[in-house]
């Protein structure tokens, strides 16, 4: 079978990585391009002044904006991985307070931030996930079940809901001001905003400035390098959506795939059963389990898999009833056109291939595959994205994913009118976003993590745009990097080693210019301090760990040493 997505030649997928000398994945000490790289001085710490409690009568004066309280949380209010979170003020308030002539609605951006008592002179601008709409606490978590988090290291956190209340659900999309600030205008009136604050409570702006987040947060994170790359140092971005839109028509296209298979109409999750996606990830574990030394449970060859698996000759196809052991042939056909990307009626693609993958048969693909098509796509496509939006008097989710046109969605999240002058592939989406230059040349660094198990936003995207920044830039190794994590779903869980701490190695490469060969990741097994991932198979070890590779290397077995330690495996072609 040849593989489904079109992965460049090594020679310059080499450029992201810089593979190539000892082949061990280690990146090299002098550019590899043409360009000198600065290096960042790091961060310095600095106490809160004055009292927490004061301190938003203190800050009243920030344009645009109010702020309504100032608390002092005490240490181990919060804790993360079982450790407490040192004292901090907490500092909520809201921007640029309005009243719709769309809808009527009350519109303001809302925030919190999270101030260390004592502060290690860095801003984490948390990106969060979904459609917005809720002020999340602001701790900056981020990989799985987390040990650490930004607050909790001493960063200075901000989180926001991007612009609009949760009550609203997607019918914030009526408002066309709505639309750009959960697109990326909120980000960026908050990104000032922030840093002023920041230099009023502790007398100086931060040293040092990070945007993480995962899934839509992973966007923002895009985003925010794409349209702010003179105002962040470091950008860590997990599961990116940068092509939401697209991926959440895709994800349509899934379900009326999945229906035109269903042996109970009204319920399309029976399309595709659990025992039947078990069985199909059991059959890629057999084809491609061993392709990178070890039989493991683990696919670490990516590639090679796409390659070599097939879903019409290594999965039996029914002779009679389906019974979990098999697929019909029109389920082969119908789950293959997901897996090798949507399609209009034209043949036109959509979004983006995805990757066979162990974790196919993982609790949560479900969701992704059979609830969030009609929960979630259906109103973002229809009211958030599609100009004009759908007429909520009117608008029956279920109705619009499972029998609207693809084509008519398509054409909707790429057009414009005199009330919605940028389409959701305009203000969802970063404008060039593997054209890097300016991010690159002022130092600033990019860390992304996709699980390859991921049912919503595909993996084989993410390598899309490693793909082009490798092309753009011959020394993207210097200060981009994509990490895949086999077996992870989406953000989190699936089996997989889905426990790690990107940001510490973000830091050190940002401000010590320590480059991340590899980033070591552990399973969440029976004991865990950051929350036990139950799809951890019961053969492994409770901790067992991995490196995970800048791609494109592959966590190679070193062919000695055990099967549930990193220092087994390397990075290696």
């Amino acid at each position: 079978m040849t593989a489904r997505f079109p992965w460049i030649p090594l020679a310059a997928a080499c450029a992201l990585v810089a593979c190539g000398g000892d082949g061990d994945g280690t990146a090299p000490t002098a550019p590899t391009g043409p360009v000198a790289i600065p290096q960042l001085a790091a961060a310095t710490p600095a106490a809160l002044v004055g009292s927490c409690a004061d301190l938003a009568t203190r800050l009243a004066g920030l344009a645009n904006t109010t702020l309504s309280a100032s608390t002092e949380i005490a240490a181990g209010t919060l804790s993360v991985g079982g450790q407490a979170v040192p004292a901090h003020c907490q500092v909520t308030g809201k921007m640029f307070e309005r009243t719709s002539t769309a809808d009527g609605n009350t519109y303001a951006i809302g925030f919190e931030l999270r101030l260390p008592l004592a502060w290690n002179g860095r801003f984490f601008h948390q990106g969060n996930g979904g459609i917005d709409g809720s002020v999340v606490p602001a701790t900056g978590a981020t990989g799985g079940g987390a040990l650490t988090h930004a607050l909790h290291q001493g960063f200075a956190v901000l989180s926001s809901d991007a612009g609009h209340g949760a009550a609203l659900g997607p019918f914030f999309g009526l408002d066309p001001q709505a639309r750009l600030d959960y697109g990326y205008q909120a980000a960026m009136k908050l990104t000032p905003m922030a840093k002023s604050l920041l230099a009023g409570a502790y007398g100086k702006a931060p040293d040092r400035s990070y945007f993480g987040g995962c899934s839509n947060g992973g966007r923002h994170v895009f985003n925010a390098f794409a349209r702010m790359p003179d105002q962040y140092d470091g950008y860590l971005a997990g599961a990116p959506g940068y092509n939401l839109p697209k991926a959440a028509v895709a994800n349509i296209f899934g379900a009326q795939r999945y229906a035109s298979v269903a042996s109970n109409p009204a319920d399309i999750s029976t399309g595709f059963t659990s025992a039947e996606r078990v069985t199909v990830a059991n059959a890629v574990l057999a084809r491609c389990d061993a392709l990178d030394g070890a039989t493991d449970g683990l696919v670490q060859d990516v590639r090679a898999c796409q390659a070599t698996f097939s879903l019409a000759a290594d999965v039996p196809t029914c002779s009679g009833a389906r019974d979990g052991s098999c697929l019909s042939a029109d389920q082969k056909n119908a789950i293959a056109q997901i897996f090798r990307g949507a399609t209009t009626s034209t043949g036109a693609a959509v979004y983006s291939s995805f990757p066979y993958d162990a974790g196919l048969g993982a609790g949560g693909i479900a969701f992704w595959e059979f609830t969030a098509p009609v929960a979630l796509d259906s109103g973002a496509v229809g009211v958030i994205f599609a100009v004009p939006p759908a007429d909520p008097a009117t608008f029956n989710g279920p109705v619009f994913s499972l029998t609207g046109s693809i084509d008519a969605m398509v054409a909707s999240i790429n057009a414009t009118n005199a009330s919605f002058t940028e389409s959701a592939m305009q203000f969802m989406t970063p404008p060039n976003p593997t054209q890097l230059s300016a991010v690159r040349d002022r130092g600033a660094k990019i860390m992304v993590y996709h699980g390859v198990s991921d049912a919503i936003f595909s993996a084989d995207d993410s390598v899309a745009w490693a793909q082009g920044v490798a092309t753009n830039h011959s020394d993207a190794a210097d200060f981009a990097r994509l990490y895949l994590v086999p077996g992870m779903g989406h953000c989190s869980g699936g089996p997989a080693t889905d426990q790690f701490d990107m940001l510490s190695a973000l830091v050190d490469w940002v401000e010590r210019g320590v480059a991340p060969a590899s980033v070591t990741a552990s399973a969440r097994g029976t004991g865990n301090a950051g929350g036990v991932n139950a799809e951890v198979p019961a053969g492994w070890a409770a901790n067992r760990s991995r490196p995970l590779c800048p791609w494109p290397l592959v966590a190679r077995y070193n062919g000695s040493g055990s099967l549930d330690t990193a220092s087994s495996f390397s990075c290696r072609t």
